[in-house]
């Protein structure tokens, strides 16, 4: 599920779960512990990545619909815990966007160091809205830091789905190149930050730089609990079984 490509000094954690890495359980766990592991395996920095033309749409709603709360619980709780660990790597990650990265690819993305996505017409946002579920707080708070919260919280409101340039313009992405181009691009900044002299130093700064993302998933049970709350609703419920029967009709 999780590839890893060395690039020297860097590691790439490439997504693999065709069609469309979207995010279960398994896949959750694998990347969590490749990115706590990287550090001791010699990684000076990472890369996040996926195939071209989709890096990862969001979670596995099908796999989820019909598992009791005790198991929902146990997803959110390892989903929280993976946005934690990106948050407080010791070392820098930069995002290569090889594609489409609607809600939990976006949700990723935005607490890494670095964005870079491929050009086109491939979406990326925060639309849980749409979904039925609510913006968790630690992605708010990064998404604010990205976007300043004006921005945020508009985009975060009407759960917009924007394509590259568009996210370029508001500050989501840092960087639009040709598809060909996004992984060593990704590369290429995180190999930049491999040769500043002092990994402590950086980690350290990196710390205090998000402080206050790292506070909030202090209240990781309350959100946990209210999460999976607003999943058992009969409002969600009957969202998230309109957008099965959807993709079911395209299939």
């Amino acid at each position: 599920m999780i590839d890893r490509i060395s690039h020297g000094p860097v590691m790439e954690l490439r997504l693999n779960r065709p069609p469309a890495n979207a995010l279960n359980h398994e896949l959750i766990r694998a990347l969590d512990i490749a990115i706590h592991e990287a550090p001791a395996e010699g990684a000076r920095a990472l890369v996040l990545s996926g195939q071209p033309g989709m890096f990862c749409a969001g979670l596995d709603v099908p796999s989820l619909m019909g598992r009791d709360a005790a198991a929902m619980d146990e997803f959110f709780r390892a989903f929280f815990h993976l946005l934690k660990t990106i948050a407080a790597s010791s070392i820098p990650i930069a995002a290569a966007l090889t594609g489409h990265a609607p809600a939990g690819g976006t949700v990723m993305a935005v607490f890494c160091d670095r964005r870079v996505m491929s050009e086109g017409s491939y979406k990326l946002g925060l639309n849980e809205h749409r979904v039925a579920l609510p913006i968790p707080r630690p992605v708010m708070l990064a998404f604010e830091r990205l976007c300043g919260p004006r921005v945020a919280s508009d985009y975060g409101l009407r759960g917009t789905l924007m394509e590259a340039d568009e996210a370029l313009r508001i500050g989501l992405v840092d960087e639009l190149v040709p598809a060909e181009q996004v992984i060593e691009r990704a590369v290429a900044w995180a190999t930049e930050m491999t040769a500043l002299p002092s990994p402590m130093a950086l980690a350290e700064t990196r710390r205090y730089q998000r402080a206050d993302v790292l506070q909030a998933f202090e209240l990781l049970d309350t959100d946990v609990a209210e999460f999976s709350r607003i999943w058992f609703s009969e409002e969600t419920q009957a969202v998230m079984n309109g957008l099965i029967e959807r993709l079911q009709n395209r299939g």
